[in-house]
C-alpha cells in the first residue's frame, strides 16, 4: 500500500492508519527538531505537536510532492516557532544531549567504527550553527534533494545550494580543528 492510499484511509476515518507515518518519519522529524531546538525534551514536544498538526491538516496535503517533505516542513515551522518562544522565555538555558540518529550504509566498517563515526559527526554538527547542521542532516542523512530542502526550510533552491556549500566547508573546518585531520586524510576516509 502506498502513502496516498494510507492518507485516504486516514481521511476516511481509519485513524490508526496514521501510525504508519509516525513510525516511518519520527526519527528524522526528531533530528530536525533537535537540530533547531538543541534540547531533547523540546524536540520531543515539537515532534509530537508536529504529528498532531499533520494529522489535523492531512486534508490540506495536496500530494504534489513527497509526504515527507510536507511533514518535515511542518516540523521545521513548529520547531522554529518553539525555539523562538523558548529563547524569549530563557536566554541561555540549554541542555545539550548527544543525539546521533544518522544512517550508516558502509557495511565494511565494524559496529564500533560506525558508532565512533556517528559520534564524531554528531559532535561536529553540534559545533555548527543550527541551520547549517540541519541542511547537512537533511541532505546527507535523509537524502533530501535541494528542492525538497528548499520546501522544508522555506528558501529558494539557489539559496539552499549556497548554504549547503558553506555548511560543507564549515563542517570540514570544524572537523579538522577538532580531530586534527588533514585534508588528504579526510579524502582517504571517504
Amino acid at each position: 500500500m502506498d502513502e496516498r492510499q494510507r492518507i485516504q484511509q486516514v481521511l476516511s476515518g481509519n485513524t490508526s492508519a496514521f501510525t504508519y507515518f509516525v513510525e516511518t518519519y519520527q526519527d528524522m522529524a526528531f533530528t530536525i527538531a533537535y537540530r533547531i531546538c538543541d534540547n531533547m525534551q523540546d524536540a520531543e514536544d515539537v515532534v509530537q505537536e508536529s504529528f498532531v498538526k499533520a494529522y489535523r491538516n492531512l486534508h490540506a496535503y495536496r500530494g504534489d510532492g513527497k509526504f515527507s517533505t510536507w511533514l518535515y516542513r511542518i516540523v521545521y515551522n513548529v520547531a522554529v516557532t518553539h525555539a523562538k518562544s523558548r529563547l524569549r522565555l530563557s536566554e541561555h538555558e540549554k541542555e545539550i544531549d548527544d543525539a546521533s540518529l544518522f544512517s550508516q550504509t558502509d557495511l565494511q566498517l565494524s559496529p564500533e567504527a560506525i558508532d565512533e563515526q556517528r559520534e564524531i559527526v554528531a559532535h561536529v554538527l553540534d559545533l555548527m550553527p543550527k541551520s547549517d547542521a540541519l541542511i547537512l542532516t537533511l541532505y546527507y542523512m535523509e537524502d533530501n534533494s535541494v528542492k525538497e530542502i528548499a520546501n522544508i526550510i522555506g528558501l529558494n533552491e539557489p539559496n539552499v545550494k549556497v548554504k549547503l556549500h558553506r555548511a560543507r566547508k564549515l563542517f570540514k573546518e570544524k572537523f579538522i580543528a577538532c580531530y586534527g585531520e588533514t585534508e588528504k586524510e579526510l579524502q582517504l576516509q571517504q
